[in-house]
């Protein structure tokens, strides 16, 4: 969506970083730039990233938006550390019943944009969604809801095997400051492309990136977790298995 994606994944597995948001303040809901994060990040780079999600009860969008998506890139990861990003997901809004199915693409020197793919799913919906660089088309990449393509191939210049996977649910506060949102996603079979076209292989392991106001929740071992923030979330987390 229009100020997404504002995440780039550190090399500890405590350490995450909003795009224009220092370390310190991305801890915090209400912060300058106002966004949050619950998610796992890959410790390798790949070709994609798709996974099963599913938004669960417990919403309550107040101001901005929230979202669970994967996708590859991020703020400075192109050319010369122009923007360059690609994800695909779900997205709520104060005034939405349900969740949207969006993609977004951002690429060097452009602003990002944002395709609606289906409007209004209801809660409990399961989706699997994918970011996949083509095969045989080096830096040209495609996404997919429900194993359907619903891009057109996408270039995204000097992308090649440059990429660490995301898989996270996303807050941000509308710019209101100090405004929490409440979300709860559940991601299944998170997995990554070890080749351009496929070669999947579960994400067992990875960074977990959470802040001071969102949980995950992850069996060891597993390529799941449980993305929340706000209370009545939280509550939820701990009687859902």
């Amino acid at each position: 969506m229009p100020k997404t994606l504002r995440l780039l994944l550190a090399t500890t597995a405590l350490s995450i970083v909003a795009l224009g948001v220092s370390v310190a303040t991305a801890l915090a809901c209400g912060n300058n730039n106002g966004y949050s994060y619950a998610g796992i990040g890959a410790p390798m780079r790949a070709h994609g990233v798709s996974a099963l999600i599913t938004p669960l009860d417990a919403f309550d969008v107040i101001n901005g938006h929230v979202a669970g998506w994967v996708g590859v890139g991020g703020p400075g990861q192109g050319p010369n550390g122009t923007d360059e990003w690609i994800q695909v997901g779900y997205a709520g809004f104060p005034s939405l019943t349900g969740s949207n199915i969006y993609y977004e693409v951002t690429q060097p020197g452009r602003g990002p944009t944002y395709h609606a793919v289906s409007f209004g799913l209801p809660i409990g919906t399961l989706t699997k969604v994918t970011v996949l660089e083509i095969h045989n088309r080096a830096n040209w990449w495609r996404v997919w809801v429900n194993h359907k393509p619903v891009s057109p191939a996408i270039h995204l210049p000097a992308s090649h095997g440059r990429w660490s996977p995301i898989a996270t649910a996303e807050s941000w506060d509308g710019g209101y400051g100090g405004t929490c949102n409440t979300f709860l996603y559940r991601f299944r079979h998170v997995s990554i492309a070890h080749a351009p076209g496929g070669g999947w292989h579960q994400l067992t392991g990875g960074y977990p990136i959470q802040s001071a106001v969102t949980r995950i929740r992850r069996a060891r071992g597993s390529s799941g977790f449980l993305a929340a923030e706000g209370r009545p979330a939280f509550q939820l987390l701990s009687a859902t298995s």
